[in-house]
């Protein structure tokens, strides 16, 4: 995320404090636990180290954790399940990226949502070669993503970008493809209402103002990630529900 703020390759070059530029060893860079014994502080310099690392680190070793657990357990290499699993957990990278990014500085870096978008349609061919999702399945997907886009680039249009960015856009284009019909209705919604319910609390907090600018992208995500592992049961509640 910082080397992609910067513009810097993130595949190459050694990882270095922010604060002194000092380049950091490997026991500088254990997930957490690096965190912690260094008390949140540079070893070379002592500027303190933000609490994003942490936290990202810890996000994304719970969210490996799910996924593993949701789509495997994987028992045989190169198997259909093993190859879930990796797609997600490279799927998952990607959104934790954009989410931070986002909210830190209000942009979905093309860097980051074309590459996932690229995945997913390689994904969805692969599946429906291997024979995971039937041909009604394939065109729910597809358009799952243009009704979500469409929707989305409707509001930017209208708007005039005032509602939303043209990030959102492509970002939905991406939730269509991952979640598909009808668990795409359902992460847009929770997106939507829980950006609508911090939102208000911001506003009366006098955090923000009603012209304010606020990154939707993040909202979008935690509906995506919601819908993902828990749509299913949530919209087989909702329509056993009796009106």
């Amino acid at each position: 995320i910082w080397r992609l703020y910067k513009e810097e390759s993130f595949l190459f070059g050694k990882s270095y404090c922010p604060s002194c530029r000092h380049d950091l060893g490997f026991w500088d860079l254990f997930p957490l636990f690096s965190y912690l014994f260094l008390r949140g502080k540079c070893r070379y310099c002592g500027h303190k180290i933000s609490i994003q690392y942490p936290l990202v680190e810890f996000v994304t070793a719970v969210l490996f954790c799910l996924i593993y657990f949701y789509f495997g357990p994987v028992n045989v290499l190169f198997s259909f399940n093993f190859f879930q699993v990796i797609f997600w957990w490279i799927m998952v990278s990607f959104l934790i990226v954009i989410f931070v990014f986002d909210l830190k500085y209000y942009i979905i870096p093309d860097e980051t949502i074309y590459p996932a978008i690229i995945f997913s349609i390689i994904w969805i061919i692969y599946t429906f070669s291997f024979g995971a999702i039937g041909g009604t399945d394939l065109i729910y997907t597809i358009l799952s993503a243009l009704g979500a886009s469409l929707f989305f680039f409707l509001i930017w249009f209208f708007s005039k970008g005032m509602a939303m960015g043209f990030g959102d856009v492509k970002l939905a284009i991406l939730i269509g493809l991952l979640l598909g019909y009808p668990k795409v209705i359902l992460g847009l919604f929770l997106g939507f209402l829980f950006g609508a319910i911090i939102g208000s609390v911001l506003i009366l907090l006098k955090k923000k103002g009603f012209k304010s600018e606020i990154p939707f992208g993040p909202f979008l995500l935690v509906g995506l990630l919601i819908s993902l592992f828990w749509g299913e049961n949530i919209i087989n509640w909702y329509l056993s529900l009796s009106f």
